[in-house]
């Protein structure tokens, strides 16, 4: 967690001169940081932290139950990644720049186990979040310039963290694959006694008592 301290307090201080160039640069007002789960794989985001190119940090960017899907009847599939994945449950950014680093500490809730990763984002998608694109959007069949605003975080068990980056009308593109690391105190930082967050819903229970956790198809 020395890391992560050293990360915001950088960014506060850097927040607080007032001196950082280039403020505001963004071809839109925020970005979106949105983050699901496999079916029946739950997890809940003890927090989703952003650190911009200006190392400014915005704490807790998102926490709390991720966007996930529990067909009933156990008809979903938890293998592998959605070839569209959608924006997830999340929270718009305000004020930063393009990120470059993002910090994820999540209970995965199935196995049990807590997770944290670093997910460093590289320049090409920095890049790619500050260009237009033509494209045609469904949604009101209109021909529109759309930019890639939208981060999006699939958190699965054995701490895979997988990233899209995607727009309102674009298609997502790959930006990282991250494996993380146990947390060793446990949930909410060793402070809880060893519980976690949410009981496990019924939908995902009966799921993992007969199939198990597809271990290696993210």
């Amino acid at each position: 967690m020395n890391k992560l301290k050293g990360l915001l307090l950088c960014g506060a201080l850097f927040w607080l001169s007032g001196c950082a160039s280039g403020f505001g640069r963004l071809p839109y007002d925020s970005w979106r940081l949105g983050l699901f789960a496999p079916d029946y794989m739950e997890v809940w985001i003890e927090t989703a932290d952003a650190v911009d190119i200006h190392d400014r940090a915005y704490r807790r960017a998102m926490s709390g139950v991720a966007a996930i899907q529990l067909p009933k009847n156990l008809k979903g599939n938890p293998r592998g990644w959605p070839e569209h994945p959608g924006s997830g449950a999340g929270k718009q950014v305000l004020g930063a720049d393009v990120p470059r680093l993002l910090y994820v500490r999540w209970q995965s809730l199935v196995e049990p186990q807590t997770y944290e990763a670093y997910i460093v984002i590289p320049k090409a998608t920095q890049q790619a979040m500050l260009k237009g694109e033509k494209t045609f959007c469904k949604a009101d069949a209109k021909w529109i310039t759309d930019y890639r605003n939208m981060l999006t975080v699939g958190l699965a068990p054995g701490g895979i963290a997988r990233v899209w980056l995607g727009g309102q009308c674009l298609k997502p593109i790959d930006v990282a694959r991250v494996q993380a690391d146990v947390v060793e105190v446990g949930p909410s930082g060793g402070k809880n006694e060893g519980r976690y967050a949410l009981p496990l819903k019924p939908a995902a229970k009966v799921y993992i008592e007969k199939y198990g956790i597809p271990y290696g198809s993210w």
